[in-house]
């Protein structure tokens, strides 16, 4: 299959240019390898190739020795690998050495040097509407933050194309699969994760019918704040199933070990008013295709559920929304305060500048999120509020627009990066 280009190439391209080696993360099939081999010279496949384990203990040299960039493709089965590469790459004292891909962190007890210095990260996801094709990207991101006028754009979509893309996913294999396909390889992606990769990472036998509860309480629970408690009452109440809060800390170490899980901090600012900030993170899946998975749902039974997709539909805004802003060198938070005054999402840019998201389904509550916008906009510091880029709302159907109130109203089908 012909490769499609991924937002996060030029990242790629500007860091292995840049250091001895560039380390790029993601999890399971979604699309590491692939966008390494455009760059490659060599690769080195660390899970398949059989002479690595005896290598790594003789002559750990020959297996770094290649046409350069050399791949070191999932090289965290021999965590070994990392200092031996580090020591190559001072050395050679060229950059451009190496690209490592890996869909799991070592585990802590890993003797491994930081690598500072050498190694630079690539952080990758599945793809965004825009790498997919069913956003135009006419609105961008980095316009946003220029404080670009949004022009009248209409490029909306449907409900049942919306419920659609999130039950299919992100996942490049899943390109041009039907959506009963990729409903079944989605479901044996969760099936597999419970029954062999939780056990794989530290070599720990775990409970695929716990793990198994798990996934499916923090799918009932996606884009929310839930905690270790809840998530344990929620295991016991809805699948009768007992878990110690122990075994749930382990699982979602686990989990975010294997990046299946990727939690959006609560945003640290100054506000003006006496209510405590929240500083629980929101939980989503690295795809909010696998939440659907996890929880056996199709498309007849979220067009019967609105509420629920609404928060399924927030998960895929916040992964696009991280995409994007990882290419305008930002990341993504939310924000809450103990009045229950909430902010979907804020992108932050490393110099300060930020952008505020509120997110909904349809377009039936586009004057209620405005006005949760306006009444944020009042509560936040000054000192803050002079980084302040634009006020947002990203909408499933409709079309994209600026109001009156200076507050954008932009469709994910014409949102990029």
């Amino acid at each position: 299959m012909e490769y499609k280009e991924r937002i996060s190439d030029k990242e790629l391209i500007r860091k292995v240019n840049a250091s001895g080696a560039v380390l790029i993360k993601g999890a399971k099939a979604c699309g590491k390898t692939e966008s390494a081999k455009q760059l490659a010279k060599s690769i080195l496949n660390v899970d398949r190739d059989m002479q690595v384990r005896s290598l790594i203990n003789i002559e750990p040299e020959r297996l770094l020795q290649g046409e350069t960039p050399r791949l070191i493709d999932e090289w965290q089965v021999e965590p070994k690998l990392w200092d031996y590469i580090r020591h190559e790459i001072d050395d050679r004292n060229t950059s451009g050495q190496f690209i490592l891909t890996g869909s799991a962190n070592p585990e802590e007890s890993a003797q491994m040097h930081s690598g500072a210095g050498r190694f630079t990260i690539v952080e990758m996801r599945t793809m965004s509407w825009q790498e997919l094709g069913f956003s135009s990207g006419l609105i961008s991101l980095s316009d946003l933050f220029k404080e670009k006028k949004v022009n009248i754009c209409d490029t909306s979509t449907d409900l049942e194309f919306i419920i659609e893309k999130i039950i299919i996913g992100g996942f490049p294999t899943l390109l041009n699969k039907t959506i009963e396909q990729a409903t079944d390889l989605n479901r044996a992606y969760i099936t597999l994760l419970a029954e062999v990769d939780m056990s794989r990472v530290s070599s720990v036998k775990r409970d695929p019918i716990k793990v198994t509860s798990l996934l499916r309480s923090l799918a009932r629970n996606t884009s929310t704040m839930v905690d270790i408690t809840a998530l344990e009452a929620d295991i016991r109440q809805q699948d009768n199933i007992g878990i110690t809060r122990p075994t749930v800390y382990d699982y979602l170490d686990t989990l975010n070990r294997l990046m299946i899980i990727e939690d959006q901090p609560a945003w640290n600012t100054h506000i003006r008013s006496s209510y405590a900030l929240r500083k629980s993170p929101k939980r989503h899946f690295t795809d909010v295709a696998l939440a659907a998975a996890a929880l056996g749902v199709d498309k007849d039974s979220l067009l019967n559920d609105l509420n629920f997709t609404g928060f399924l539909f927030e998960s895929l805004v916040v992964h696009d929304l991280r995409v994007y802003a990882q290419a305008n060198d930002a990341s993504v938070f939310h924000y809450r305060d103990s009045s229950g005054l909430e902010v979907d999402a804020i992108v932050q840019q490393y110099n300060g500048d930020w952008c505020a998201f509120e997110i909904k389904l349809g377009t039936g509550n586009i004057e209620e999120a405005a006005m949760n916008l306006q009444k944020f906009r009042s509560v936040v510091h000054e000192r803050k509020l002079k980084k302040l880029k634009s006020l947002n709302i990203i909408t499933g159907t409709g079309i994209s627009y600026s109001r009156p109130d200076g507050i954008n109203v932009i469709s994910l089908a014409s949102l990029g990066v």
